[in-house]
């Protein structure tokens, strides 16, 4: 699989938001788009959780995993409108299947990878995962021009769709 450690670092990381190259701290490692759908792909335990809110799910769009015959738990990290933060995080992601200990894959997706590793941390820190985070999230950080969409999930065109 791609995401194996990097042998030099023992780190997974990639080039890419958040930080190119850079060892993370707190949780497993990050993943590009591809290395989380080949990960998703190939283990059946592994878990993608989108943490965007639900505006965004519905708004935006989300990963289409029914190739795989799976889905994704959708979980949010802020909730909306407020952005406060989900008291309710660490048991809503357990509902998706997740204990500690269980040495389940969780790969967790946001808008551009800055929440998601927030949540890889939280989840690492409750003894879930292996946790990974998607680089550049499902849209990207916003380019020139003010706007999103060069980078992340759907810019690697893996499924997605829009409700």
């Amino acid at each position: 699989m791609s995401a194996a450690p990097d042998p030099a670092t023992g780190q997974t990381t990639t080039t890419g938001a958040p930080a190119a190259g850079a060892p993370t701290t707190g949780y497993a490692g990050d993943l590009t788009p591809q290395q989380a759908w080949d990960l998703l792909a190939d283990d059946e335990r592994a878990v993608l959780v989108d943490v965007r809110t639900a505006a965004e799910w519905r708004f935006v769009g989300g990963p289409d995993l029914a190739a795989i015959g799976r889905s994704a738990a959708l979980v949010e990290w802020t909730t909306y409108p407020g952005g406060e933060a989900n008291r309710a995080f660490a048991d809503q992601v357990a509902a998706a299947g997740l204990a500690p200990g269980d040495d389940r894959p969780v790969v967790f997706l946001c808008r551009s990878g800055v929440r998601s590793v927030a949540a890889a941390r939280a989840a690492t820190a409750a003894g879930l995962g292996p946790a990974y985070n998607i680089l550049a999230g499902f849209e990207g950080d916003l380019d020139a021009a003010g706007h999103r969409g060069a980078a992340g999930w759907r810019a690697a065109g893996l499924p997605w769709r829009q409700s």
